[in-house]
């Protein structure tokens, strides 16, 4: 192995932002709890200098580099899933803030954690083999399971980490053994060499390969939470403590997408029919169960659970109609990256409205919210209709993405039913706009003051008015997609 510094240079913003937690994790020990805030203060700060870290490597290396002999890949993928990331993860903190403070759940343990899970999210983005892909897909996945369990007296948040903990297990030794068949037929777990290998296996090899992906597509499935691996997600995002469903529901699912990109793509591009199959029943399946059982929720964090799954069925649309476009990988990737930037506004609403003793997870608590905060209710009026594909915002944008993708890839039948589902999908996101507009609110909620902090009021603004902006002006971002994923496809 090289060890010039130009080698190690390459993943300086990880090997940063690990000796930066590690020495967090050390000065947040010594505080006292009314200097709590210089740990919150050096984990923002921390994640702001990574973030212009990976921009200017961003502007700097045109051309993918692999290194760490072929474990690690620097390319234009990775350096924009890790911009999202970071970004994701800094607003993600600011909506936590307050949230933790009132229920004394461990502030400093949920900041650390978090920086761990982001050190596994890049390099998933890096990883250049199977081996790293594992590892750093383990490092999210045990930092995920303790955040979970981080508000110890809640019962419900217990008992979801414990399912989270035991079918995630489940789904990493499926993970691994699929990885563990494709290394007994190709003798290698890079992916760049698998791709070059499966280009010369014969018949018999093929279907040993495909039984192999199977096995492979069941664990990246569980962590997108799609049908059929997708018991955890209401659970899970209802029994956990809303600032850690935020966390969950937003930047893994880039992270898992990189990923897949990688594995799907980049390794086996020659089995594109057969996964291609497999994706599409499992995109259809999605979208019906996430969209119908959606309706029957009266929590709102359930509600949005399923539509999460539901939102992964139109997502892997774009990567059924990629194979030989690259306008289908990058409306995927567009859409993944609207649907996080979204699903964190709305979770964040929720977060904010909640107080010690009432969690704000009910559908019947938003009535009425335009009388007692009209900003508020106006945020998430926009992230609804985004999430309903309403014009001009950008989930409209999204969606049309992907059907002109789909419709380009001679996938008009699959085109329609997505569209049939998200006019189902409507119903249950334009209830909620309903309730805040048109009903009553109730009198124990109406007299309830609101207290939100600037900081907090400030960043869900800013977030869900990109999603007003970028409907209005998608191109920028749409072109960064298509620009990451062009190596790749």
């Amino acid at each position: 192995m090289n060890f010039e510094m130009p080698l190690f240079s390459l993943a300086a913003p990880e090997i940063f932002l690990l000796c930066a937690t590690s020495l967090i994790l050390l000065v947040d020990v010594f505080l006292i709890p009314r200097y709590r805030i210089v740990t919150y203060i050096l984990v923002q700060a921390t994640l702001v200098i990574d973030f212009f870290w990976v921009i200017k490597q961003y502007n700097e290396y045109a051309n993918p580099i692999i290194s760490f002999n072929g474990n690690y890949i620097l390319d234009k993928l990775a350096l924009l899933t890790k911009l999202f990331v970071l970004l994701t993860t800094i607003f993600a903190f600011i909506y936590a803030r307050q949230f933790l403070k009132d229920r004394n759940i461990p502030r400093g343990e949920y900041y650390i954690i978090g920086l761990f899970a982001v050190i596994g999210m890049m390099v998933m983005a890096s990883a250049s083999s199977f081996l790293t892909i594992f590892l750093g897909l383990e490092l999210l996945s045990v930092s995920l399971y303790a955040m979970v369990a981080l508000q110890k007296d809640s019962r419900l948040a217990v008992e979801a980490s414990m399912k989270y903990f035991i079918m995630g297990s489940m789904a990493s030794a499926l993970l691994l053994y699929g990885i563990s068949m494709v290394y007994g037929m190709t003798g290698s777990i890079q992916i760049i060499e698998i791709a070059g290998i499966l280009q010369q296996t014969t018949h018999s090899q093929e279907i040993a390969l495909l039984l192999g992906l199977v096995f492979i597509l069941s664990g990246l499935i569980f962590k997108f939470g799609a049908v059929p691996f997708h018991m955890w997600v209401p659970d899970v995002y209802q029994g956990a403590p809303t600032s850690v469903t935020l966390f969950i529901a937003c930047a893994p699912k880039i992270a898992a997408f990189c990923v897949t990109m990688r594995i799907l793509v980049e390794a086996m591009p020659n089995l594109n029919i057969p996964w291609q199959q497999v994706l599409v029943v499992i995109a259809i399946l999605s979208m019906f169960s996430g969209n119908v059982l959606a309706i029957a929720q009266t929590n709102i964090k359930r509600m949005l659970a399923y539509s999460s799954i539901a939102h992964i069925g139109y997502m892997l649309l774009g990567i059924i109609a990629g194979p030989g476009d690259v306008e289908g990988y990058s409306a995927a990737m567009f859409y993944i990256v609207t649907y996080v930037i979204v699903a964190s506004g709305a979770f964040a609403v929720i977060a904010l409205l909640s107080k010690e003793g009432k969690e704000f997870d009910q559908l019947d608590d938003f009535r009425g919210l335009n009388a007692r905060n009209p900003w508020l209710a106006f945020m998430m009026l926009l992230l609804m209709f985004s999430m309903a594909g309403v014009p001009p915002t950008v989930g409209f944008f999204a969606k049309l993405g992907l059907l002109e993708a789909l419709v380009q890839s001679h996938y008009v039948w699959l085109a329609a039913l997505a569209l049939l589902f998200s006019i189902i999908g409507a119903y249950y996101y334009l209830r909620v706009v309903m309730l805040m507009y048109f009903e009553e609110p109730k009198g124990d909620l109406f007299g309830t003051h609101l207290s939100i902090t600037r900081g907090s009021m400030v960043a869900i603004t800013i977030n869900s008015i990109a999603v007003l902006i970028l409907g209005l002006l998608p191109s920028a971002l749409i072109d960064l997609c298509r620009i990451s994923l062009i190596s790749a496809s």
